[in-house]
């Protein structure tokens, strides 16, 4: 039997971009990060995959991976990551000097020491937009200099089958090859996207016949059958229901909920209340007929389409397309943390398919 193509997923956070890739049958054998929450859950996920905590800041750490990958003799086929940069999102101020922006260039020592056929990198959209795009053609030409013909591209999640509203910019490099990279094209039309209702609606209510919100326990039953083709895929490998604790709001945001009908924010509350909020997601409400707003790390802004209560963690894990036997370690917070700071597995998966091409030597072992 042939050999899987390799992948390494730097920092990987709970590694929802090489899950993508694992899914479309890469041998994904390491994930790197700092967050040691994350790196559990990403070992748990990704098969017999290893997780190490460095900090790539520091590029002697270098050394430590490719230490590791000639242990094992492993020759690795394809670099993925989604480095920080906070410099270029528009989720917060723009500082073109903020230090995180440089991470990107661990992957670049990477790429230069171990000469994959491909590079992945995914990144926020400002970092084709702010200041020219100077962050993408910081990218560009440093791969270039080690080989690599880097291709930018902004894909919208829910072309693609993901049921929300997400837009990451993806730079997929080969190296030393006559031939651009060529995305794939969108696989759903707007007339299908999937929406809330599709992605969540068969999950426990966690709420009592009186209508008061509850937790639930940490293993719940599925309460109803798969409804649509979305949901038999999320419970494809999964017999129960984890990660779907509740969160019960205070009273006062409970009552604030109630008044926003599906599809809104604080700006649609009676006007005796608008004065309270100022944050411009403020009490959004998700809407059952379109995919949810772009989720975020947890900041019990957002909430169910139809309960007066923030998605849980499974929710928002579905929202980004994990299926539900991808389980999340750590605290709620950390939990959150992981799944709003992801890339959709279902993303990196199409990617991941469309790369196969490019690839020498491919081995459709299973």
């Amino acid at each position: 039997m042939s050999k899987k193509f390799t992948c390494v997923d730097l920092f990987s956070g709970a590694g929802g971009l090489s899950r993508g890739f694992y899914d479309a049958g890469y041998d994904v054998v390491l994930g790197v990060d700092f967050d040691e929450a994350a790196l559990k859950t990403f070992k748990e996920n990704h098969g017999t995959a290893e997780a190490m905590k460095l900090d790539l800041f520091n590029h002697d750490n270098i050394d430590v991976i490719v230490d590791f990958l000639e242990k094992r003799d492993i020759k690795l086929d394809v670099l993925v990551g989604g480095p920080p940069c906070q410099g270029f999102s528009i989720a917060g101020p723009r500082d073109m000097n903020d230090k995180r922006n440089s991470l990107y260039l661990a992957m670049v020592k990477l790429a230069d020491r171990l000469k994959p056929q491909a590079v992945v990198l995914e990144n926020v959209p400002g970092m084709l937009q702010t200041n020219g795009g100077i962050g993408a053609k910081r990218i560009i030409e440093d791969f270039k200099e080690i080989g690599y013909v880097m291709t930018p591209k902004l894909l919208y999640a829910p072309d693609y089958g993901i049921p929300q509203i997400r837009k990451r910019v993806f730079f997929v490099g080969l190296r030393d090859g006559d031939s651009e990279f060529q995305f794939p094209d969108a696989i759903v039309d707007k007339q299908h996207y999937v929406t809330c209702e599709d992605a969540i609606g068969d999950l426990p209510s966690l709420q009592t016949d009186a209508g008061e919100i509850i937790y639930g326990d940490e293993i719940q039953d599925y309460t109803m059958a798969p409804a649509n083709e979305y949901q038999k895929k999320m419970r494809k490998n999964s017999q129960k229901v984890q990660n779907h604790i509740g969160s019960v709001p205070i009273e006062k945001t409970k009552k604030m909920i109630a008044l926003v009908p599906e599809g809104k924010n604080y700006k649609a509350l009676p006007e005796e209340y608008q004065g309270i909020y100022k944050y411009h997601e403020a009490l959004t409400r998700y809407h059952s007929k379109k995919p949810s707003n772009t989720i975020n790390t947890g900041h019990r802004s957002h909430f169910h389409y139809k309960w007066n209560r923030i998605p849980t963690v499974r929710e928002s894990a579905r929202l980004q397309s994990f299926p539900d036997d991808f389980i999340f370690y750590g605290n709620k917070s950390q939990q959150y943390r992981q799944v709003g700071n992801a890339v959709p597995p279902m993303l990196g998966q199409v990617v991941a398919e469309q790369l196969k091409q490019y690839l020498k030597g491919q081995q459709d072992a299973e």
